[in-house]
């Protein structure tokens, strides 16, 4: 189910009035979580039997290590568990297909079977919130969840539950512990978050995506400018599509009196690739942070062990989002970047006297470079998209000049939001005048492709 579906448009209204009925008895959870299943077992039923799999294993891990001595076997099984449901369903055939290429190589004639196995939608963002909670019990970060109907719904909540943000366990289980107290603030900030996401999803990626999808289908026989275009128009559109999703289900949940991580903060402002990490996909990039990075030693071990520790930590990132070399590539670009600007971004020199527009275009420049391997379908097409970029003649690219035109809109506006202007767009007349404007646009724009969001694919 999609938020930006009919379907949702009737099935968020009645969930929503039944929440509003019941958030003062006990009978709240078993709303919330019976919502939650309907709407994730609209895509498949069976789906379901892996995310209660998941919930009622870390339950009961968490029961078991707060009852015993050996709390690490207890976390250890938590672990495995996840990660070899990701194994099993994202790297399966990945692996397969690499040891059969092996096999080939060496003239063996035996080929792995591969099982082609349909991705569980969302299993990457749930398997992470549920690891969130029995690392942090097993720190002592959290108390123990008693109710399994509680954590249930933690894990399975339906504004977050497929695409994110990926929520801690001590952020959101003490919102499902207290009375929701519902204000009238909290149903226009999230109407007005939902009208926000919807416009970047429907008016901007999914305008986008006719451009790069066309571009990128065939780029031995696109021109090197419009594949230079394209990869830019990809670079806005995954953010557009993404941030929109976040922003729907930020929107959806503060309606519900619930507040959900921020997850996107104007990345593409960013003014080197450590603040851009910080600015993009936050829930993730913190998550592995904070249980990958700083558990590898962090930057406590010296400068050479610091750069290791980067370097896995991206890459375990680049293999979270998909199982192809183009992410393991795209993830190293990322590292060899940090590697190479890292002290550069801490000297003086670089923060008083680098213009800051400079350093926003720079970062742009090589996170949209990069972007190529994430989007490119296979290694092949990349090299064939990066080379003609560089190397072929110029034709008529035939960009949209409505795209070009809402995107430096975009910016412009996100610009402002950090400059002391910031206040002139909190003023109610500008607030009400950019909704309506959003409203307007999408009731007269050129329909979208209907493209899914990028993001659940992972």
């Amino acid at each position: 189910m999609l938020f930006h579906t009919w379907t949702f448009a009737l099935f968020f209204p009645a969930v929503f009035v039944g929440h509003l009925i019941l958030r003062r008895t006990r009978l709240k959870l078993l709303w919330l979580l019976a919502a939650s299943y309907v709407f994730y077992a609209w895509w498949n039923p069976l789906y379901l039997l892996l995310l209660a799999h998941a919930t009622v294993i870390d339950w009961l891990a968490v029961t078991f290590m707060a009852r015993s001595r050996r709390r690490w076997i207890w976390l250890a099984f938590s672990v495995l568990n996840n990660v070899s449901i990701l194994a099993f369903f994202k790297y399966a055939g990945f692996i397969a297909g690499n040891v059969n290429a092996i096999l080939s190589a060496l003239g063996v004639h035996y080929q792995v079977p591969t099982l082609g196995l349909l991705l569980p939608v969302g299993v990457s963002f749930y398997t992470f919130c549920s690891l969130s909670y029995t690392i942090d019990f097993y720190r002592g970060q959290i108390e123990r969840e008693p109710s399994l109907i509680r954590y249930a719904t933690f894990g399975s909540l339906f504004p977050q539950l497929v695409a994110g943000p990926i929520e801690r366990a001590g952020h959101l289980l003490p919102q499902l512990r207290e009375e929701n107290r519902i204000t009238r603030a909290d149903v226009t900030d999230g109407l007005s978050l939902f009208l926000v996401g919807l416009f970047k999803k429907v008016a901007l990626a999914d305008y986008l995506a006719r451009y790069v999808d066309q571009a990128y289908a065939a780029p031995d026989q696109t021109a090197g400018v419009a594949l230079a275009l394209a990869t830019f128009a990809f670079g806005w559109q995954i953010y557009f599509d993404f941030s929109g999703y976040t922003d729907m289900a930020r929107g959806v949940a503060r309606m519900m009196g619930f507040r959900l991580m921020l997850n996107f903060r104007n990345p593409y402002l960013a003014t080197g690739l450590g603040d851009f990490w910080n600015r993009w996909h936050i829930s993730l990039s913190s998550w592995f942070k904070r249980y990958v990075y700083i558990p590898l030693g962090g930057n406590r071990h010296g400068a050479a062990r610091t750069y290791v520790n980067m370097a896995l930590t991206m890459l375990i990132s680049g293999l979270w989002h998909g199982a192809s070399w183009t992410f393991v590539i795209w993830a190293a670009m990322h590292a060899f970047g940090r590697f190479l600007t890292r002290e550069l971004e801490r000297t003086p020199f670089y923060a008083r006297r680098v213009p800051r527009l400079l350093k926003q275009v720079g970062v742009f420049a090589f996170v949209t470079l990069a972007w190529v391997f994430f989007r490119a379908p296979t290694m092949h097409d990349a090299w064939t998209i990066l080379s003609r970029i560089f190397t072929s003649g110029l034709a008529d690219p035939r960009f949209p000049l409505l795209a070009l035109g809402l995107v430096l809109s975009v910016w412009i506006y996100q610009y402002l939001c950090e400059s002391p202007l910031r206040r002139l767009l909190e003023w109610a007349p500008v607030t009400i005048a950019i909704a309506v404007f959003l409203i307007i646009y999408l009731t007269i724009c050129p329909e979208g492709g209907g493209q899914p969001f990028i993001y659940f694919q992972f």
